[in-house]
């Protein structure tokens, strides 16, 4: 998710020191910055220029207010300035003259809020659901109860922080709140760091699977490689330590991980049933849930619902139900362009129909 106001300090070096706590402090989120390594650029020093955090220093108030009330992620002003911009293929022609590295926000923002938004919610759901698979991880996940009691509630919380951030960009006063609130609640658990890594290559590989597969175009090389540069970025900023060190490997690490780690686990299945029956109560009753979870099934891989105690959909509910989605990518690609992005902050939101402020995102200790 990810501007204007920005704090402006009149000194040019500012002490970011753990005793001191400050950077946390002016966040109000009172977390020691030695336990928010993203904070500082991978273990910058803790003294260091103001300019290097510019624009991360914020106002107060620009983080506490109502997310409805900010202004529009920084990239609009460049795709106003796109030619050809209103024809079928024109953000994809622009897009490919970007360099995937020093533009992937820009580059993750268009692809995901104005290309494929609804194919990238999609695709991000099913990544969150194939954690699940890996039995190692879930004891931690229902032992905390977030996704069994909140479902719809951590769900959102991810969904936010996430957006704040590619929305924003990760250096924009948001983006870095968001960063630091991500960071506080994973503190707060012992991670192993692959478990990390292997979510990190959920959110880079399975977007590009999933328009791959049933989008209105395919993903191009430079969408892939800026996807590559966006995630691993933030999984420096978080502290995440022996990432792959391309698109490719992240994709061979991301099967061997699977086929090493999936396995039935009954807590595998206790966050599976809750997240998948979370899916369902937004289009079903309760009493047909039943009936609509072989459709769910459907768009999912054998080896992850045997992990999940799941059973497969039938041949022909595959064929029905992934056809039907390819066609409405091919439908998607007959209309004309977004005009306008699709903004996962500021849509109404069933966890907090009032707004939020990025502080109330996440658990509370």
């Amino acid at each position: 998710m990810f501007l204007n106001n920005w704090f402006l300090f009149s000194i040019s070096c500012f002490d970011f020191s753990p005793e001191t706590d400050t950077f946390a402090n002016i966040l109000n989120f009172r977390t020691r910055p030695e336990q928010v390594p993203g904070i500082f650029l991978n273990n910058a020093p803790p003294h260091f220029c103001i300019e290097s955090l510019t624009p991360a220093i914020m106002e107060i108030s620009e983080i506490q207010q109502n997310n409805r009330h900010g202004a529009l992620p920084q990239w609009e002003t460049n795709v106003a300035a796109i030619p050809n911009r209103y024809r079928r293929f024109g953000l994809r022609d622009y897009i490919l003259t970007l360099d995937p590295r020093h533009n992937c926000q820009e580059i993750s923002y268009l692809f995901s809020c104005y290309e494929f938004p609804w194919d990238v919610t999609r695709s991000l759901e099913f990544a969150l659901f194939r954690v699940f698979g890996v039995a190692k991880g879930t004891p931690l996940l229902v032992q905390t109860g977030e996704f069994v009691q909140r479902t719809q509630k951590r769900y959102d919380d991810t969904v936010l922080i996430l957006s704040e951030i590619l929305e924003h960009g990760y250096d924009s006063p948001r983006g870095q709140a968001a960063l630091v609130r991500m960071n506080k609640q994973h503190g707060r658990y012992a991670i192993p760091n692959d478990e990390y890594v292997y979510t990190l290559s959920t959110f880079i590989l399975e977007p590009s699977r999933w328009v791959d597969r049933y989008g209105w175009r395919k993903v191009t090389e430079v969408e892939k490689q800026a996807a590559f540069y966006f995630w691993t970025e933030l999984g420096r900023r978080m502290g995440i330590r022996d990432m792959p060190d391309s698109f490719e490997a992240f994709d061979a690490f991301n099967r061997a991980f699977e086929k090493e780690h999936f396995r039935y686990s009954p807590d595998n299945e206790v966050i599976a049933v809750a997240t998948r029956n979370l899916m369902l109560s937004w289009v079903l009753p309760r009493p047909l849930w039943r009936i609509g979870a072989p459709f769910v099934h459907a768009l999912i891989d054998d080896p992850l619902l045997a992990a999940v105690g799941m059973k497969p959909a039938p041949g022909w509910l595959q064929a029905l139900v992934r056809g039907a989605v390819r066609l409405r990518g091919r439908l998607t690609g007959l209309l004309p362009p977004r005009r306008r992005p699709r903004l996962l902050t500021r849509l109404p939101n069933r966890s907090y129909p009032g707004g939020y402020s990025i502080g109330q995102l996440g658990a509370n200790p």
